[in-house]
């Protein structure tokens, strides 16, 4: 069984989402399961050094919603699953695209670990993850080589295969992330329950026998 999941490294509920999969599939006790990070951007028009997150979420609820009132959701739900955000302490919002490109570039066996440092060093520290230096240290950190990403990320590696990624998303059909599609053919939205992950994987491992 073969997972897509579409995210963004600044959605607080794609990292709640990638949790909520991780403790379902430890419970999975079905075919062996593997999943592919895929990329999807939340506001693709944000430039490429970013711009200050409190004027860039003001902006994007229209002044109607406080920010505390929105980032309560995410709060209370990342600490269910040993999750912790601190949007107090974040004051840039990223273009993401430098850190989709790392991720595709990271090697299967620390993929995984890539993503989980990117999202703790935004969501955390709140460290700019648009920025080359602080991608690389997030890389370094997990193993990686820092002088041979930094050549690649300078260039074009790995652009084309995240724009690929939008441009499926968006003739698909996906406005919002996080996005799953299981094999091609079964799909959900949002950070569902593991549970409800766990049954909708026994459904699927169903239609298929």
């Amino acid at each position: 069984m073969h997972i897509d999941l579409f995210q963004d490294t600044v959605c607080p509920w794609c990292r709640i989402g990638k949790r909520h999969l991780q403790l379902a599939l430890a419970q999975w006790d079905g075919a062996p399961v593997t999943v592919r990070y895929r990329a999807f951007l939340l506001d693709g028009r944000i430039p490429l050094a970013g711009e200050d997150f409190r004027a860039h979420m003001q902006t994007k609820t229209g002044g109607r919603v406080p920010l505390e009132q929105m980032f309560a959701g995410p709060r209370q739900a990342g600490e269910r699953v040993g999750l912790h955000f601190n949007f107090e302490i974040i004051t840039r919002a990223p273009n993401t695209l430098l850190s989709h490109r790392l991720i595709a570039l990271a090697p299967a066996d620390v993929k995984d670990a890539v993503v989980d440092a990117i999202y703790a060093a935004y969501f955390e520290d709140g460290r700019d993850i648009g920025d080359l230096g602080v991608l690389l240290e997030l890389a370094g950190a997990v193993g990686l080589d820092r002088e041979t990403l930094r050549t690649q990320l300078q260039g074009d590696a790995a652009q084309e295969e995240v724009l690929a990624d939008l441009r499926w998303a968006q003739k698909a059909g996906i406005t919002g992330v996080p996005f799953f599609i299981v094999d091609n053919q079964y799909a959900w939205s949002g950070a569902q329950p593991p549970e409800a992950i766990v049954q909708m994987l026994r459904q699927i491992a169903a239609k298929r026998a």
